[in-house]
């Protein structure tokens, strides 16, 4: 055979290989079969077998997976000491925060088997997070956007029919929910804002409003990131200035946005004992409440908005499967994820844990679940940053916010110091 024929035979081969993953990926064609794959994530055993068994119920080729379910607060040191041992996993589900952290630990996958337009065709605007120069870093899998549950007993008492859709409305629903006696002790409480240390999910809240009001936290300019928190973003204030200012209003006696306090407890367990009116908390808590309180009278909406934004925005949580560079098992790891991956799969794993899909098709379809229509129209406007390390940014905005509500700093230098101190802890290459 010449060279020319040789060289064409791999060309037609190459093609058929990257069909074979594409249909797989759209319409679910792989086999999965191959060796069984190990999978570690945060995600719930007994949920995540369930899915895998809704997955294999009618499938002649299993997807082999063993899943192990780690602690969110140690998954990132067990999987550094496993990969030093050499038992790590063969794949992992890698949330959007710890996308810097572990990107030097996962084999890309290249754009020759998944182009960039078809993963942004596929997906939503969040999950391009895991798009880098050298490749795809994850497949998407779940979405578990920010929403407002609103205590729906209190409004009524308010006289107030729904609530709010724009951040503008806040104040006067403070003033007609907000209850305080004469030493300015909160005994009902119109929205959990504010503070920081009991306040569930602070960070993300925060993240959100700085979003919604055009600062990124984090600019990735072709795999280089850089701290823009501070950044004017030629906006006559800040936006991260601007979202700060409101925010920390809640925590000040002297306004009249005043509605929580640190003397309070955790904003979820307030929310739950029917003493909250709002509460920010993700998708993935609704059953959650429902179980901890069945008397608790409640409904779900989407997160206010700044009135007269061009764009919507909430923050989103996501997850995606990642391939593991030191796995053996690389082409069965693949072809397992490839497969959960696909439209019918992540059509099952939306029935299975309540969250919305991420993908395009499958939204664009909609929820006919009055609950599950406010999680779908949250995961499109859903959004991340690039969060170099979820522990340390953490403590970074908890100092901002707390400095700003104590006086120890002005605003701006707030911002600005957690701009650096951000900055200090991102990739340097």
């Amino acid at each position: 055979m010449s060279n020319f024929r040789i060289a064409l035979t791999a060309i037609f081969a190459i093609f058929i290989v990257v069909g074979v993953i594409m249909f797989s990926l759209s319409r679910g064609g792989s086999s999965g079969a191959g060796e069984e794959i190990t999978l570690w994530g945060t995600i719930p055993e007994s949920l995540f077998v369930k899915y895998l068994d809704s997955v294999n119920l009618n499938r002649k080729n299993k997807v082999l997976i063993k899943y192990v379910a780690k602690e969110a607060s140690s998954f990132d040191a067990e999987f550094v000491e496993a990969l030093a041992s050499g038992t790590g996993p063969d794949a992992i589900l890698l949330p959007q925060d710890s996308i810097l952290r572990h990107k030097d630990k996962i084999y890309p996958i290249p754009y020759g088997t998944l182009s960039e337009r078809a993963f942004k065709d596929t997906f939503i605007q969040e999950a391009e997070l895991y798009l880098f120069p050298e490749g795809i870093i994850a497949l998407p899998f779940t979405i578990d956007p920010l929403v407002m549950y609103w205590n729906r007993d209190i409004f009524t008492d308010a006289l107030m029919a729904q609530a709010p859709s724009y951040w503008d409305e806040f104040p006067s629903l403070v003033g007609k929910i907000t209850k305080v006696d004469s030493q300015l002790n909160i005994l009902r409480s119109a929205a959990a804002l504010g503070e920081f240390r009991n306040i569930a999910s602070a960070k993300e809240i925060i993240s959100m409003l700085i979003f919604q009001a055009g600062n990124p936290i984090v600019k990735n300019d072709n795999g280089k990131t850089t701290a823009v928190l501070s950044d004017r973003m030629d906006s006559a204030i800040p936006p991260s200035e601007a979202a700060l200012r409101f925010y920390a209003e809640f925590s000040n006696p002297s306004k009249t946005s005043y509605s929580w306090n640190r003397a309070l407890p955790l904003s979820t367990s307030y929310f739950l004992s029917g003493d909250l009116a709002v509460y920010f908390g993700f998708a993935s808590e609704f059953d959650g409440i429902k179980i901890k309180n069945p008397n608790l009278n409640f409904d779900v909406a989407v997160v206010p908005q700044r009135r007269g934004a061009n764009t919507k925005t909430t923050f989103g949580a996501m997850q995606g499967f990642a391939l593991v560079k030191s796995s053996k098992k690389l082409s069965s790891a693949w072809s397992a994820i490839s497969t959960l991956a696909n439209k019918d799969n992540l059509s099952l794993w939306t029935k299975t844990s309540g969250l919305p899909p991420v993908r395009r098709d499958l939204l664009s379809a909609g929820s006919a679940d009055p609950v599950g229509s406010v999680f779908y129209a949250s995961a499109i406007i859903s959004k991340g940053w690039l969060d170099p390390n979820k522990e340390e940014t953490n403590a970074v905005f908890q100092n901002m916010v707390e400095s700003i509500i104590s006086g120890k700093s002005m605003l701006d230098e707030a911002v600005h110091q957690a701009d650096l101190e951000l900055q200090s802890i991102l990739p340097q290459k």
